[in-house]
C-alpha cells in the first residue's frame, strides 16, 4: 500500500480502500496498477478477476465471433455500441489482448474492415469521413489493449501528417487520395464541426495516442505533431477551455458544459480532466499553465476524496458505469491518476 498522504493532498486511506473493493474487480485492477504501483502475484490476480467479470466480460459477451459487435459493417453507428465505441471502452477498461484472444480478434476485425489503405479511420470506412477525433480515439485504444500490426504504424503516421499538414493535398486537389476533405479541411485539428476551425475535442485524442508511443516509434512528423498540439492546447487556459467553440454550438460560440463534467468513459466528448492528462503525459506536467485546471480538478473532490459523475452514457454502451451526481469510483479513478502524475 502506498504511503497515506497528508489530509488535503490527493487522497486518502478510504478512497483507496474504497477503490481496491474486491466488489469492483475492474476498478480494483487499475487502481492497483495506476495508483499503487502493484505488481507480482496480487496485480495478476487482480487482473485476471478485472477479465472474467465486470465490464471487460460484459463487453466481450456481446461481441459476434468473427470479431465486431451490433452487425458486421456496424463501425460507428449505433452510437455507443459499435465495433470502435466497443474497443474504445475495452481500452479505457484497462483490457488486454494477453488475457483474452477476443480482445484482438475484435483489433484485426476494425483494422480489416474500418481502416482504409492510407491509414484512415473513419465513421464509413473512406477516407473523406476521417476525424481527428476518431483517429486519435482508436490509436490510442490499440495501443492500450496492447495491439501491434503495421497498419496501425500507417495509422499514426497519417493522424501526425493530419496535423501538420506535411504530405496532405488540398481538398480541392480531388485526385489525390490523401488530402484534406470537407470535414477535415486543414491542418491543426481543422474540422468541420468548428467550422473548419481547430477542435480541441480531436487534439486532445491525438495527443493522448502520441503520448502511449514509444520514444523510439515517435518519428521527427509526430514530434512536430506533438509540438503543434501542446501549443494549441495552451493557446487558451486548459481550465476555462476557451478553444474555437470548444465542442460548443455555432450559434452561441461558448464551449459545450461538457468541457466542465466529468465522467465515464470519454468518448469525442472529452474535458479539462483529460486534457490534463494529455498534457502531463506529454512532460507538462509541472508547467505552470495548468495551475487553473489541477485547481478545477481538486476543486471537484468532495470532502471523502471522492469525486463525482457528472457525464455518462447510461442506456446507451453495453454497460452502466454508475448514477449522476454520486461519488463514481471510475471518474475517482480518473482523477487521481491524473494528480498522481509528475505534477
Amino acid at each position: 500500500m502506498p504511503k497515506v498522504e497528508k489530509p488535503g493532498q490527493h487522497f486518502g486511506k478510504s478512497v483507496l480502500d474504497w477503490l481496491l473493493e474486491p466488489s469492483d474487480p475492474g476498478v480494483r485492477y487499475l487502481a492497483l496498477r495506476d495508483i499503487v504501483k502493484a505488481d507480482g502475484k496480487e496485480l495478476a490476480i487482480a487482473k485476471k478477476a478485472a477479465h472474467t467479470q465486470g465490464p471487460i466480460a460484459e463487453i466481450l459477451s456481446k461481441m459476434n465471433k468473427e470479431g465486431f459487435w451490433v452487425g458486421p459493417d456496424a463501425s460507428y453507428f449505433p452510437m455507443y455500441t459499435a465495433s470502435m465505441w466497443s474497443v474504445i471502452l475495452l481500452a479505457q477498461l484497462g483490457a488486454s489482448i494477453e488475457m483474452d484472444e477476443r480482445i484482438a480478434r475484435a483489433c484485426k476485425y476494425l483494422l480489416d474492415h474500418f481502416l482504409a489503405e492510407y491509414g484512415h479511420f473513419s465513421s464509413t470506412g473512406a477516407p473523406s469521413a476521417y476525424l481527428d477525433c476518431l483517429q486519435g480515439n482508436l490509436c490510442c485504444s490499440l495501443v492500450d489493449l496492447g495491439y501491434a500490426d503495421p497498419r496501425l504504424d500507417k495509422a499514426y503516421e497519417l493522424m501526425a501528417r493530419y496535423v501538420t499538414g506535411e504530405g496532405i493535398s488540398p481538398a480541392t486537389d480531388k485526385k489525390e487520395k490523401v488530402r484534406y476533405y470537407a470535414a477535415k479541411p486543414g491542418p491543426v485539428f481543422a474540422c468541420s464541426g468548428t467550422m473548419g476551425r481547430p477542435c480541441a475535442w480531436g487534439a486532445i485524442p491525438v495527443m493522448l495516442a502520441l503520448s502511449k508511443l514509444p520514444v523510439e516509434k515517435k518519428t521527427p512528423l509526430m514530434e512536430s505533431a506533438i509540438k503543434m498540439g501542446v501549443d494549441f492546447l495552451f493557446s487558451k487556459d486548459p481550465a476555462t477551455a476557451d478553444y474555437p467553440l470548444g465542442g460548443g454550438t455555432k450559434s452561441t460560440g461558448k464551449p459545450s458544459g461538457n468541457w466542465w463534467k466529468f465522467g465515464f468513459p470519454v468518448f469525442y466528448s472529452t474535458d479539462v480532466l483529460q486534457n490534463v492528462e494529455a498534457l502531463a503525459r506529454l512532460g507538462y506536467g509541472k508547467d505552470p499553465r495548468l495551475a487553473n485546471a489541477l485547481q478545477l480538478i481538486r476543486d471537484k473532490q468532495d470532502a471523502e476524496g471522492r469525486w463525482p459523475m457528472e457525464h455518462d452514457y447510461a442506456g446507451k454502451i453495453w454497460v452502466d458505469f454508475g448514477p449522476k451526481k454520486q461519488p463514481n469510483k471510475w471518474v475517482t479513478l480518473r482523477a487521481l491518476r491524473v494528480l498522481g502524475m509528475d505534477i
